[in-house]
């Protein structure tokens, strides 16, 4: 079950947002129902990158075997 402030993983790109899948977020609201979630994502110096309103299909819960990566962040395209 993924709850407010947990670290989640995106499962698709999100290419309005400048996301990709892999990308890690934290949850900062739980719709009702759990069907949705606001995740924010933020570059490694702290930043926003962006404050996204997921289904629950389109994240995962992190896991011990999950490893990190970096990426230069592109720009949004809205």
């Amino acid at each position: 079950m993924v709850r407010e402030h947990d670290r989640v993983v995106l499962t698709a790109d999100q290419q309005g947002e400048g996301l990709e899948a892999g990308d890690v977020g934290t949850v900062v609201h739980v719709y009702a129902g759990r069907n949705a979630y606001e995740v924010e994502f933020v570059t490694l110096s702290g930043a926003t990158a962006s404050i996204a309103t997921l289904s629950a299909d389109q994240i995962r819960a992190v896991t011990e075997r999950d490893l990190v990566h970096v990426r230069e962040l592109a720009p949004a395209t809205r």
